[in-house]
């Protein structure tokens, strides 16, 4: 496919909603073990015993584009007349100086095509220009994929939440992970 990734404007995406979706045979163990000075903490790559596959349905709360909550939110993407197949939607955290990754997707039948890497770059490219201090996001422990090429890109763990989704996210091996990437620790700019 080929095309350019242009703004996409609020009026016309608002509430569209992100088809999340993904299946993964491996995800991130968080293992907490207190110790005497305080907690030892290991994350380790581990096999599911079978495939665990995160659907948009099995949440609470639907990704879609601007939400509310994201007052000042900025979507770019492809599109194909009403139909998204690729979009990064950022927003400013101003009181932290840091961006926020709030969505990303790329349709299944365009990953592996550079899609996701050039919306990121594209972000990273802004957090510059604005001089925000961080890009921030959030991905899961079960989503191997989504945190290897996170990790490919040069996000680096910060750190994670054991309660963010339900009480058992250690359990359901599904424990949300905070993702950073740092302007001045780019060793390769527009490369990740």
């Amino acid at each position: 496919m080929t095309g350019s990734i242009e703004l996409l404007p609020r009026e016309k995406w608002k509430g569209v909603p992100i088809p999340l979706a993904y299946t993964s045979e491996e995800y991130y163990d968080i293992a907490m073990r207190p110790t005497a000075n305080g907690c030892d903490i290991a994350i380790a790559k581990k096999r599911f015993e079978a495939p665990f596959t995160h659907r948009p349905e099995d949440g609470d709360c639907p990704d879609g584009l601007y939400a509310d909550w994201w007052e000042k939110a900025e979507a770019y993407g492809v599109a194909d007349g009403d139909a998204l197949l690729a979009v990064i939607e950022v927003c400013p955290e101003e009181w932290s100086n840091r961006m926020m990754v709030t969505e990303l997707f790329v349709a299944p039948e365009l990953r592996g095509q550079g899609w996701g890497r050039r919306l990121i770059e594209l972000v990273k490219a802004i957090t510059v220009e604005r001089g925000f201090r961080a890009l921030m996001l959030e991905t899961q422990s079960s989503n191997v994929n989504a945190v290897d090429f996170y990790r490919h890109m040069g996000f680096e763990l910060i750190g994670f939440d054991t309660c963010c989704y339900t009480n058992r996210d250690i359990e359901r091996r599904e424990v949300r992970l905070n993702m950073g990437w740092f302007p001045e620790n780019d060793r390769n700019p527009g490369n990740g």
